[in-house]
């Protein structure tokens, strides 16, 4: 094994785990687009296969560390201390892990969901529910789950507002969807604002502390370091006018944003102000007020942030990262920056992302990701300089099969600069190579320099794969944001096209032998680029698309009982109504110039799975060559590895038939 440290000098070990937690070699240098020997690819259910580490937390004290991993083929809870002293080994079976986290020392905060039929009388079909359970660790300690034992609460969390340690015991604080009795003594649903309960962690005992929002508003609450309500936020979903109070409900400030988009953010980091998060058509503002009320005032003005940290047990701030260049971390407490700093420059070759870490930041769950990189789960000691690998996300993909990711920028046909990301294949030189275009979702998300399963899996197969950050990404600029209002299907759609020409004229690609990919609003740029764009793709492969904007539109609207907030939110990303048709798939379907495949989770409660069987219908109609696939218990994040290896293979296999990369 190769070593790396916090200064790049001292080493890391390895230890003995399990089959799926063994190490591989990690090295820091960036890979070459150089000709290499050709390879055998691996099979598609190496990249398809939810990785064998998903997830990883650590105890307070920083000596006990808990993965949700691989374990001899079982997807597991493995609880480590130390080292390598497996304490815990708890398989997990197919359950749609959401987050993880220590309660104490002892107890372990799992949070799952499960997609639900809701039937009639809702604003929609089907529903995601979170289920919070809580496993003990050492012997003695009682499992149980969160509003479990209480008839009057629907057993699922609505809203999560943080764990608190009073005296020597833990306090977690959620939203409870209260049940109405009814005639015949039943408890049943009465409407869906979350009452706020403190629970018990050690014995699941539940107290409502605060009640429920109004008709047609929505509450949110900031709990302090003591356990006790600090501040409540209540919107009305109509017409954005909110109000702040505090521990004394007092009004400390008000306003109005005409979208909903403000929220509750936790407390500065002298614990005297409270923070806010606003969207307007202007961007991203963050604006604080003092807790006992005064003016309210922008909180990092002119800062572009990428990811803001609190402290768990307090909810105060304690820094920010910068994004954009080198993401700069900035925090109050100059040894945790220092500290943080440490960890990003021992791994500036790669996609690092601190996920966990100690109170005073001596110990840091660390991931890298990007070239020669398939996913590595560090624990750092950063008091000793010292990080020592946990696992590996993808065993079997080792450095030789991980084609390089590099950063490609280039100007729109209007001249708007922008960028992608290139990842090419690991064993082609990179000249006139068949293409994957793989737009994002969202369509407000980015992709970044890092190992992308999705992408390395086309990589393998002889494809350079392009995923461009079109506007309206994040990452950039509130103004590069807000360039891709009104802009489906137009120059959000030609940006991608633009990247495509760019790199054909750099000789990377055969601007000839070219496919479109996506899922989510991913799905529907990759529909656009064979019914709205013509003679650019050889095939689309469209996953839980959007394939029609009023649809898209008229379900979001419905599905949040017609708040004329979402309406807005909605028509200022969309545009004006007169022009949707234009621009949706299912529309001019009949327009269709290359092969489409649809495929679609059944159980998909963003994007329903009537928007791909209404556009396989279309383009049945018009005798457009067209592949439907149906993913039975899948919901739109393809949480289920035997879904996802499905979607991968018919995916890939569809590419290949139409644009061969040999």
């Amino acid at each position: 094994m190769r070593f790396v440290s916090i200064i790049a000098l001292a080493a890391i070990g390895s230890f003995g785990l399990p089959t799926g937690l063994a190490a591989q070699e990690h090295d820091q240098e960036r890979v070459q687009a150089k000709p290499v020997e050709r390879l055998s690819p691996l099979p598609l259910a190496e990249y398809g296969e939810l990785p064998d580490v998903e997830d990883a937390t650590m105890s307070p004290s920083g000596n006990r560390v808990a993965l949700i991993a691989e374990v001899n083929g079982k997807r597991s809870i493995v609880a480590i201390e130390g080292q390598s002293n497996i304490i815990a080994n708890m398989p997990v079976g197919d359950l749609k892990i959401r987050g993880i986290e220590w309660v104490g020392e002892n107890r372990l905060l799992l949070i799952t969901s499960q997609t639900e039929d809701l039937g009639r009388n809702f604003t929609t079909d089907k529903a995601e529910f979170f289920i919070g359970r809580v496993l003990p660790i050492d012997p003695g300690a009682e499992a149980g789950m969160i509003f479990a034992n209480k008839r009057n609460l629907m057993g699922a969390i609505a809203g999560n507002h943080g764990i608190r340690k009073i005296g020597d015991r833990y306090f977690g604080y959620y939203g409870a969807i209260l049940l109405k009795k009814d005639f015949r003594g039943d408890y049943a649903f009465d409407h869906g604002r979350p009452f706020l309960y403190r629970v018990d962690m050690q014995d699941f005992s539940a107290k409502k502390i605060a009640t429920a929002a109004r008709p047609g508003h929505d509450n949110d609450w900031l709990i302090d370091a003591n356990g006790e309500i600090a501040a409540t936020f209540d919107i009305n979903d109509n017409n954005g006018n909110w109000t702040l109070r505090n521990a004394d409900s007092k009004v400390i400030a008000k306003g109005n944003n005409p979208l909903s988009r403000i929220g509750l953010m936790g407390f500065s980091n002298d614990g005297q102000s409270i923070l806010l998060s606003e969207r307007n058509e202007d961007g991203v503002r963050w604006m604080q007020v003092p807790t006992e009320g005064g003016d309210l005032t922008e909180f990092l003005p002119n800062i572009s942030v990428e990811r803001l940290f609190f402290d768990d047990q307090s909810g105060q701030l304690m820094g920010y990262k910068e994004r954009g260049g080198k993401e700069r971390i900035i925090f109050s407490d100059k040894v945790k920056e220092a500290a943080l700093r440490k960890v990003q420059r021992a791994f500036n070759s790669f996609d690092t992302r601190p996920v966990d870490w100690t109170s005073d930041m001596s110990k840091v769950i660390v991931r890298t990701a990007g070239n020669r990189d398939s996913g590595t789960w560090f624990s750092v000691d950063v008091a000793n300089l010292r990080a020592h690998p946990l696992a590996y996300e993808r065993l079997k993909i080792e450095q030789k099969y991980v084609g390089p990711v590099s950063t490609f920028k280039y100007e729109a046909s209007d001249g708007m600069k922008m960028s992608g990301i290139l990842t090419l294949p690991p064993d082609r030189e990179a000249k006139n190579l068949p293409a994957v275009v793989l737009p994002h979702g969202g369509p407000h998300a980015r992709d970044k320099e890092t190992f992308d399963w999705w992408a390395q899996a086309y990589a393998s197969r002889g494809y350079a794969v392009f995923q461009p950050n079109f506007r309206g990404s994040t990452g950039v600029s509130d103004d590069f944001v807000s360039a891709g209002y009104g802009e489906w299907g137009r120059k959000m759609q030609t940006d991608k096209s633009d990247g495509l020409a760019a790199l054909a004229k750099e000789g990377i690609v055969d601007p000839k032998r070219a496919c479109i990919v996506g899922a989510s609003y991913g799905g529907y740029a990759a529909l656009a680029g064979v019914t709205l764009q013509k003679g650019i793709y050889r095939c689309a492969v469209a996953v839980a698309p959007v394939s029609d904007i009023k649809d898209m539109y008229q379900q979001d609207y419905q599905a949040s009982g017609k708040e004329r907030t979402t309406k807005a939110a909605l028509l200022n990303q969309l545009g004006p109504r007169d022009g949707w048709d234009a621009v949706s798939p299912l529309r001019v379907a009949d327009q269709a110039d290359a092969p489409i495949m649809l495929i679609h989770g059944r159980d998909d409660i963003v994007v329903p799975y009537s928007h791909s069987s209404k556009m396989a219908d279309k383009l049945k109609d018009a005798k457009k060559p067209h592949e439907m696939v149906s993913l039975d218990g899948e919901d739109h994040w393809l949480s289920r590895s035997e879904t996802r290896r499905t979607m991968l293979e018919a995916a890939v296999g569809f590419v290949e038939k139409h644009n061969p990369a040999d």
